[in-house]
């Protein structure tokens, strides 16, 4: 497998400008997936924002079993982090999120109340790319105000974002300049977080299927149709191939199509709901 990194340029500027908006904030919402909890928290990140009150929302919880989500967030909050898992698709989890931000701030709040100061919350949102942290400004606005995408990397600069009490400060995902732990890396590699461009597929479908037999061997067995999953793994890759059709001359595997198409299955979801630390 790869050495997985990636830090283009664009996010050196994107730390300097959060660290030089950081005075113009309440507060910060550190956008996490729900599958990659872990692999999803940036040191560089949580370094910055160190004296401010951070709240770490375990987005695409969707994805993963519900009880995988009160565990992490019980988990977080063993460690002193305010913690909750939402759905951006999910209107009553947004509700919760939007009283949860306050909740976070109502010390602040409560104190300008008593000096007669009634101003907008501001929050910076923030965390490493493809989290999904414009859906969550969008579905807390109830439209589209950021900009959004499927892939890593779409937001580029900083957008505040205006509704009722609460404004919001859309930042550029960013990633720990280097990662020393390869198997978180590999984690945001399947989720999608880093730029696929860069990455080798066929390695990456390899660890993927090579992580599920091991973790998830049920939900590998019914997506594909599987019966052994005690053989070694470029055996189980066939195995996938064959039974997908992702086949060549002379019935050789097709390991390129097959491989995007298992990243593909589980990031859409497909083959069940997985956390992965």
């Amino acid at each position: 497998m790869q050495h997985l990194q990636w830090f283009p340029g664009h996010m050196t500027a994107a730390m300097r400008m959060m660290e030089e908006n950081l005075k113009a904030v309440d507060g910060v919402m550190l956008v996490l997936d729900a599958r990659a909890p872990r692999a999803s928290l940036n040191n560089k990140l949580a370094k910055l924002f160190e004296n401010k009150k951070v709240l770490y929302v375990l987005n695409k919880c969707d994805l993963i079993e519900k009880s995988d989500a009160v565990r992490t967030v019980k988990e977080f909050a063993g460690e002193g982090k305010e913690a909750v898992a939402v759905s951006a698709m999910d209107k009553k989890a947004v509700d919760m999120l939007y009283a949860k931000i306050f909740d976070l701030l109502k010390e602040k709040l409560e104190r300008n109340k008593l000096k007669g100061v009634f101003k907008p919350v501001r929050i910076m949102v923030a965390g490493i790319p493809n989290t999904g942290k414009s859906t969550v400004i969008n579905a807390l606005c109830g439209g589209k105000k950021a900009v959004t995408g499927n892939k890593a990397g779409v937001t580029r600069g900083k957008q505040w974002v205006r509704l009722r009490d609460l404004e919001l400060l859309d930042t550029p995902g960013t990633m720990p300049p280097a990662f020393e732990n390869q198997t978180l890396a590999k984690h945001l590699a399947y989720v999608g977080s880093m730029n696929d461009a860069n990455i080798d597929f066929g390695d990456l479908a390899f660890e993927l299927i090579k992580e599920l037999a091991e973790k998830y061997p049920e939900n590998l067995k019914e997506k594909y149709g599987l019966t052994d999953l005690t053989k070694p793994t470029l055996e189980i890759f066939d195995d996938i191939c064959a039974r997908r059709g992702f086949l060549m001359k002379g019935a050789e595997p097709d390991y390129d199509r097959c491989a995007k198409a298992v990243i593909d299955d589980f990031r859409k979801g497909r083959i069940g709901k997985i956390i992965l630390d």
